[in-house]
């Protein structure tokens, strides 16, 4: 039986190769919850409203915002820790798909906005076209 080696240096090797690895894990389970490129590009709808709604339902990031607060997580303390020999590759990933997750959630809540502001646009011009033709109604 041999006999099992407890020497800090190697330890310390250890958990900071497995904090890597925990985070890059967050950040590709973060980039598996973003919509797909097609899925925002391509909707089927009868009308704008539906365009719309389609749109926001495809914006959906589902758990990608929690993927990467833990990525986040497990990289300051590795970074604090001074476990990672370079962090750089680990940094920009993160700021990448931190900025990319919010343009993605900037998008969601303008498709949003303009769904609930349709509905009641097109209410208020159908009103006017209404306002229009009783207004030459009456002029004849």
């Amino acid at each position: 039986m041999s006999q099992a080696t407890f020497d800090d240096d190697e330890l310390f090797g250890e958990a900071a190769d497995e904090m890597r690895a925990a985070v890059e894990e967050a950040l590709d389970a973060a980039r598996e919850e973003l919509p797909e490129a097609d899925d925002i590009w391509d909707v089927e709808a009868d009308n704008t409203l539906g365009v719309l709604n389609a749109l926001k339902g495809a914006l959906d990031t589902g758990d990608a915002a929690d993927e990467l607060r833990e990525a986040k997580k497990q990289f300051v303390m590795g970074k604090r820790a001074d476990a990672f020999e370079d962090a750089d590759d680990l940094e920009e990933a993160i700021a990448e798909l931190e900025e990319l997750l919010g343009d993605i959630e900037t998008a969601h809540e303008e498709a949003s906005d303009l769904a609930s502001t349709i509905p009641g646009l097109r209410g208020a011009l159908e009103d006017a076209a209404e306002d229009a033709d009783n207004d030459d109604e009456d002029e004849e």
